[in-house]
């Protein structure tokens, strides 16, 4: 009886816990597609709104999934080869690395932000293109990909098998391709997953560091509650479920996979 006066507590404070988060989220949505949110839905049903998202900040859409690949590639090209050397050299000096490399996560999005605004700030073309974003979103998010990778690294012994590798007369580029990626395999997918999603769902660093021809998809979200009526802004919230849902569980899924294999 005991037992299940817990459990049936347990599942009403999920349900309530869910459900906080869930109706903002629907009352949201379902703004985005009323004629006029005030007087609910009686007031009838449309797209209109969406298509004026879409119109309005089709660019910025995809600008942010531009700069989060971008950010993926330059983390995954950086930071796997960078947690294999860390896990395999060891030592002082590779701890001091590991921990000048993860000082991000310790920092405000804003103080990175105001950080490079301050170095490159001065470099016009690059302060205004995409790539100034990349760079931030790159720092913010490079600790998470390498150490995802790192804890994968040492569960499955790395460094042994990459000396066993090494015994058997395979070049130094052969078993990083062929031994170290493939074991590295999960914890590849889980720091992309997190790469990905952190990148598309940044504000504080993008907003310091976007212009008006550089916004993504949360600085447009800003914009439009910001600036237009709340049926515009909450077909944002919509377009931006719709972009973002779809891609994330496509990767868990992946990711899944390939922590089965």
């Amino acid at each position: 009886m005991r037992d299940r006066l817990i459990f049936t507590g347990q599942l009403l404070f999920t349900f309530l816990v869910a459900a906080f988060l869930i109706v903002p989220a629907g009352l949201s949505i379902a703004a985005g597609v009323t004629v006029n949110y005030f007087r609910g839905i009686q007031s009838g049903l449309t797209l209109q709104w969406i298509a004026q998202v879409w119109e309005l900040y089709a660019a910025t859409i995809a600008s942010s999934f531009v700069i989060a690949f971008a950010t993926l590639a330059i983390t995954l090209l950086a930071g796997v080869p960078a947690a294999y050397a860390l896990l395999v050299r060891g030592g002082r000096l590779a701890r001091m690395i590991e921990e000048i490399i993860t000082l991000p996560l310790a920092i405000p999005g804003l103080a990175i932000a105001l950080a490079l605004l301050l170095t490159y700030g001065g470099f016009g073309a690059f302060r205004r293109s995409w790539l100034f974003i990349v760079v931030g979103h790159v720092i913010f998010t490079m600790p998470f990909m390498v150490r995802s990778v790192m804890a994968v690294f040492a569960t499955v012994e790395i460094k042994t098998l990459d000396e066993g590798a090494a015994s058997l007369g395979a070049p130094a580029w052969r078993r990083f391709w062929d031994v170290i990626v493939p074991n590295g395999t999960p914890g590849i997918l889980a720091g992309s997953l997190m790469v990905v999603t952190l990148s598309l769902g940044e504000f504080n660093l993008t907003w310091m560091l976007h212009t008006p021809l550089t916004k993504t998809l949360p600085i447009g979200l800003a914009d439009s509650y910001a600036s237009m009526r709340l049926e515009v802004a909450s077909a944002y919230t919509l377009v931006f479920f719709i972009m973002i849902i779809p891609l994330l569980v496509a990767m868990q899924w992946i990711a899944e996979r390939g922590g089965a294999r």
